[in-house]
């Protein structure tokens, strides 16, 4: 078996993985706490979406990557980015550092660097590893979508647990016809509700695929604007500014400074120390989902 066949490495969008977890767990308004009071219905659903994602990918390492604050290179560029999204829940805000703590009791590293988002240190180490490992990325976010190739498949969570599209560049292409790159330039066209940046004012999804298919890229729309109908071209050209920096948001960077090799993200549980952890926020059925 050759260094290639060898190494598979699950890199878990942390904060998508818990919210998604929080949500599922505290529907009807019932939230799992301790004894003492603490709630932890989002790490316990946590660990069992992890626990589901080892068991599936059988992976050899695992890193955990997170946002680290709202404040990034982004909203330097645009102050509104994500400016729209809503207040964790009381319930959830304890359970952000806590749930650091159990990733590291199962031997996992958290990853975060402050003025980068989780997406950017998941770009950066799908990068960086993917020469000496297959790259499995968890999410319940599109915009990774971008990263897929030969050797970066990303796994879309779906509902109900252990479910999830897994996009390689045949099944991107396969489901809607475009590429990676062109992710890129599909969000820059048509904005993003979620992390609130408009795109072009009046073009939606189904026109900004058309014409991404049409002209490959926002480049080759921007070459051929002459022969756009003028309603669609007067749109464009009065939102150029906008679909520039659209696009430079949507952009994942993959050069963040995260300092991380293969080898410090080895999958190798001491059981002692995670049944202890589990034990402390009793969690007695959870260890099984990780090491059974």
């Amino acid at each position: 078996m050759d260094k290639e066949t060898q190494h598979s490495v699950l890199l878990v969008d942390g904060m998508a993985v818990l919210f998604r977890a929080y949500y599922a767990t505290a529907y009807g308004g019932s939230v799992k706490r301790t004894r003492t009071g603490v709630p932890v219905n989002a790490i316990h659903g946590f660990l069992r979406y992890l626990g589901d994602a080892v068991q599936r990918f059988k992976p050899s390492h695992v890193a955990c990557c997170w946002d680290l604050g709202s404040t990034t290179f982004r909203t330097a560029d645009y102050p509104a980015y994500k400016g729209n999204r809503p207040e964790a829940p009381d319930d959830l805000i304890p359970q952000f550092e806590l749930i650091k703590e159990v990733t590291e009791s199962f031997g996992i590293p958290n990853v975060g660097v402050p003025g980068y988002e989780a997406d950017d240190c998941i770009g950066t180490l799908a990068r960086r590893f993917k020469s000496e490992a297959a790259v499995t990325v968890m999410t319940g976010d599109h915009d990774m979508l971008q990263l897929v190739d030969e050797r970066v498949t990303v796994a879309i969570m779906k509902k109900g647990h252990g479910n999830y599209a897994l996009y390689t560049p045949e099944y991107l292409m396969e489901e809607r016809q475009m590429t990676p790159a062109q992710i890129v330039d599909l969000k820059g066209l048509m904005g993003d509700a979620s992390d609130n940046y408009p795109g072009v004012k009046g073009i939606g999804e189904k026109t900004a695929m058309k014409l991404i298919r049409e002209y490959a890229s926002i480049d080759g729309i921007l070459d051929n604007l002459s022969l756009l109908p003028a309603t669609l071209r007067g749109k464009i050209e009065a939102d150029l500014e906008m679909l520039r920096l659209s696009r430079q948001l949507a952009t994942i960077h993959c050069e963040a400074p995260v300092a991380m090799e293969l080898a410090d993200c080895l999958w190798k549980v001491d059981l002692g120390r995670a049944a202890a952890k589990c034990e402390e926020l009793e969690f007695r059925d959870r260890l099984r989902w990780i090491a059974g």
